[in-house]
């Protein structure tokens, strides 16, 4: 498994600590003090994990979640914010914008690392062989190429890996809470919008197939066939 870390932090001594944690832990870590510098890094050598500030000098943390998305969008890499930022806005944009976790500052570098921990676990098992297919929806998993009718759809990383699970499980009822556990990778606590708002931009550019997705209120998410 790749064990290396990208902290992005401008406080050189919180940066410093992060390194000597996980690197006792049994990670590899580089450290950046802006967000430039990281993708410099970026386009050498790949990361499993970022550690991410907000508030960084230059483009902020969020600007920069969103270029990573962009530009590897096909690249399992995990990010986890770090900020003194605590309102709900600031945790729910990070998550919106492509972030699988969020962690306050002050934090406990103990629970730090139990979570970048579980996000690695479930990197490992998020790669798999094969096609999907279902009505006129196709899904390599290998390729991560998703096409409806022939036509190629491109799709975030978290998006192919919520069409990924209703395929996997078309015809069954998708909770929220269990879309935000596989998906996001953490428990999540509070507001489960990050979920409606990715599977609005799904339906968009699934076009007419998108249609087959089709939400429980309530409950969650549903993708069905030609009965629905």
């Amino acid at each position: 498994m790749n064990r290396l870390i990208y902290s992005v932090e401008d406080d050189e001594s919180i940066g410093e600590l992060i390194k000597y944690s996980l690197t006792n832990a049994g990670y590899e870590v580089d450290l950046f003090t802006n967000a430039e510098d990281m993708f410099d890094a970026l386009q050498k050598r790949q990361p499993s994990l970022i550690l991410m500030d907000i508030m960084l000098p230059g483009a902020d943390g969020i600007e920069a979640i969103k270029k990573i998305r962009e530009k590897y969008q096909n690249v399992n890499i995990k990010i986890i914010l770090l900020t003194a930022k605590n309102s709900e806005i600031n945790k729910i944009s990070g998550l919106n914008d492509g972030a699988d976790d969020y962690v306050t500052k002050p934090f406990s570098i103990l629970e730090l690392i139990a979570r970048i921990k579980a996000h690695l676990r479930k990197y490992t098992t998020d790669i798999s062989d094969g096609d999907l297919t279902f009505a006129d929806i196709k899904l390599n998993t290998n390729s991560r190429e998703v096409a409806v009718s022939g036509s190629r759809v491109d799709l975030t990383y978290k998006e192919f890996e919520l069409l990924r699970a209703l395929m996997e499980n078309a015809g069954v009822v998708l909770d929220r809470e269990k879309l935000i556990k596989d998906i996001w990778g953490f428990e999540y606590f509070g507001e489960s919008r990050t979920v409606d708002i990715h599977i609005k931009n799904l339906r968009a550019k699934l076009g007419a197939a998108g249609e087959r997705i089709t939400s429980v209120r309530g409950v969650g998410y549903i993708l069905r066939g030609d009965e629905r």
